[in-house]
Order: structure tokens, then sequence, then C-alpha cells
């Protein structure tokens, strides 16, 4: 294994994870993470937050000090892009001209904005919030009294709606559906998300539909087809991500809404393994192929890679879990809710800022949004690891104990 060279393409979370995980797991050879970005991988989630706040210096973004990766044997190719993979020859291309070669591949792309080609596309103020340049680039148009346009309802939107309220700034959501969080949340849970965003002076519009940015140079003004336009100092766009799986499809891999990867993180080349934002793979909880965008999906499935590449195979099995901040508002969700047939609201969702919704599919429990509510979370992810189940009528009772309420009755 000394001979060997791992190099990881992309830099962010599955690839910083990778490559200590790889080192930790007893991997002798080189390895080289490659990534787009001049700065080592980064933390993406304080992006909306605490960093476009202002709160945060970018180097306290970052997952690792530069002198873990010196003292690990980890070489950041960074400010570089790879252009191409050469199976047979096992070397990649980088922008610049440069080359790599490599034993083993590790491909942690991630995802790249989904984006509007909306008249007006191009104007200045318009941004979408993906990484470090595009968070930089709003700050300078931030401003008390200014007026913030936010395109899409979903977690990302909303996020940025709370930071720019925060910084005093006039914020208007537009949402093409008719309710936010319409794809991933029940409608009392919708619901909550609108009634506190309208208190903290947040306008939402839903079923709003955008037909252009308007300006000369610079935006001025969001355009709606009902002939509406609402007035703009900047603009910035939430309409979801799309894997980044161009390399992967030029190599000759299997691609199917991400790079399709087996149990082992191994892709159809069992050289090259893939982790993260960028993948396809089979959920034993859930018995179906998912892709997932969020943290612990890229660290957890970088450590099963990890294992791969280090001749441990140790099937990837992993419950899936989210976390979104907005304002005093602590979101955490244990399991996937799609496809659910009844949802069960443990508080009140219709005053106050505390409750849990779960969700459930033929009787049995598969998902929860719990906010501000940690124990319920913590229950219901304990539980779904372990295939048990929950009494709904005693999960919407408050005066159950929640331990209780959670019968773990098994599979």
């Amino acid at each position: 294994m000394e001979n060997e060279h791992c190099v990881i393409i992309g830099g962010s979370h599955a690839a910083a994870q990778l490559g200590g995980s790889l080192r930790q797991g007893g991997w002798e050879g080189a390895i080289s993470i490659v990534g787009d970005e001049a700065l080592p991988p980064y933390h993406r989630p304080p992006l909306s937050k605490d960093y476009l706040a202002g709160n945060k210096h970018s180097d306290e973004l970052l997952i690792r000090p530069v002198s873990y990766y010196e003292k690990a044997r980890i070489d950041l190719v960074l400010g570089n892009r790879v252009t191409a993979i050469d199976r047979d020859a096992r070397r990649v291309t980088l922008h610049d001209g440069g080359s790599i070669p490599y034993t083993k591949l590790a491909l942690a792309t991630g995802a790249r904005v989904r984006k509007l080609s909306l008249p007006g596309h191009d104007l200045d103020g318009v941004f979408y919030l993906r990484d470090l340049k595009d968070v930089n680039s709003m700050r300078t148009f931030v401003g008390a009294g200014k007026s913030a346009v936010i395109i899409g309802g979903g977690y990302i939107g909303l996020e940025t709606a709370a930071s720019l309220r925060k910084l005093r700034m006039e914020v208007t959501v537009l949402e093409a559906l008719p309710r936010v969080l319409q794809r991933v949340t029940a409608p009392e849970v919708s619901a909550f998300y609108s009634r506190v965003h309208g208190e903290e002076g947040v306008k939402i519009i839903t079923e709003a539909a955008v037909d252009s940015l308007q300006g000369t140079g610079a935006i001025k003004a969001v355009g709606l087809a009902d002939g509406t336009a609402i007035k703009a100092d900047m603009v910035v766009i939430g309409v979801g991500v799309l894997p980044a799986t161009e390399l992967a499809e030029d190599a000759g891999l299997a691609v199917d809404n991400g790079i399709v990867v087996d149990e082992f993180a191994r892709t159809s080349d069992h050289n090259i393994v893939a982790a993260g934002d960028c993948t396809n793979h089979h959920n034993p909880i859930y018995n179906r192929q998912l892709r997932l965008e969020s943290v612990q999906n890229a660290t957890d499935q970088a450590k099963t890679a990890a294992n791969t590449l280090c001749g441990k195979l140790e099937a990837y099995n992993a419950l899936p879990w989210f976390w979104s901040d907005q304002y005093d508002l602590k979101l955490q969700i244990a399991g996937l809710s799609q496809g659910f047939d009844q949802v069960v609201i443990r508080g009140d969702s219709e005053s106050g800022r505390s409750f849990a919704a779960f969700y459930f599919h033929q009787s049995r429990l598969i998902a929860v949004d719990a906010i501000n509510r940690p124990k319920e979370f913590m229950m219901t992810r304990r539980a779904l690891t372990a295939g048990s189940s929950a009494d709904p009528a005693q999960l919407g009772d408050e005066s159950v104990d929640i331990q209780q309420a959670f019968n773990l009755q098994k599979k």
C-alpha cells in the first residue's frame, strides 16, 4: 500500500472525511485532495447563517486546520479543477494542463446549484448560495433597510431569509408551490414556518410565478407573471441542486440521478469510490435508492468509502438525518418522510415555537421533524435505527412520557 496514491476529487465535507479516515484506517500511500476553491475543505451550513451575518471569519469555517493535512501527509491541491478521468491510464487531468496519477480514486464532487434562465439572470446583485465566494459577493449588497427577494421557499431560502432579516433587511420569499417546504414536510410544518417568518417580518408569497429579473446593470425588481414587480436590491435564488456527475459520466461510470455506488461506496469501477451529495446509493432502512444532500450522509459515506479503500468492506446503512437553524428555531429531522400517510403532532404547532411532527406510513413510524424538541429527535432516531416503531396516539399526547410512547416494537 506504500506505493499507492489515492486522489480525492472535491473539496468539501466528504473529501475532508475521506482523507482523514484513510489515514486512520491504515492507508500508508500518498493522498491528494483536489479542490477547485482556494480554501481547504470548510463547513457549508454556516454560510447562510453565521458567515453571511458576519459572525464568523472564513478561517473559522475550516473543517480541519491546514496543519492537520500537513501532519497527516495529505496533499492539498487547491484552486485547481479536474477536467477528465482516464481510467485506463489511472490518471486525472487538471484544468491548468497538469495531471495526477492514481491507483485509487475517490469522487466527492458534491452538487451544483440549479440555475434559472430568466431574463436578467446575469444582473449584478443576483446570487446563488453554494460556496464561500457566493456569500462574499452577497455581503457587499447586504444592508439595513435594503430589500432582498428570495426565490425558493425550501430550507436554504428560508435560512437565508432569516439571516437577512436579522441584518434588518426587508425580505420577501417567493415560492412557486402552494406552500413553503411542500416537497419535504407536512402542511402543519409549512404553516408553522410561514407563521414564524411572518412574525419576524418576512413576506411570503406562494404560487408565485417569477418571469423576469429587472434592472439595468444591477437588479432593481423581480417581475411576476401577474404583472407584479417586487423591489429588490438583491436577489438570492435557492431552487435546489443537481449532482455533479459530469466527470463520472465522461469516464463511463454508471450514473442515475447521481453516481451509482454499492453498499461499500464502490462505483461501477471498483478502483473508484464515491461519497456525498453526488452519489445514488441503496438504503437498507428504507429499502430504496437514495440521493441525499446532507453533511451527515457525506461524512458517514466517506467513512465507508475509506474503509473500502483500506480493504475493510463494511456496508453503509446509516439513518438519514438533517437540521436547519432559523431564528431561535432548531429543526432536527430524523428519517425520510416522503410517502407518509399519517402525521401526528406533539405539542402546539399553531402557537409558540416548539413541537414535533411524526410521520407514519401504513402505521409504521418513518420520520420526525422536531422543532426545539431534541428528546423527540433523539428517541425517533434511536427507534428508526433499531427498526422500532411507536404508538401514534401516545406520541400525540404530551401527558404521556415520550419514552413510554416509543414502545420498541421490533419488525
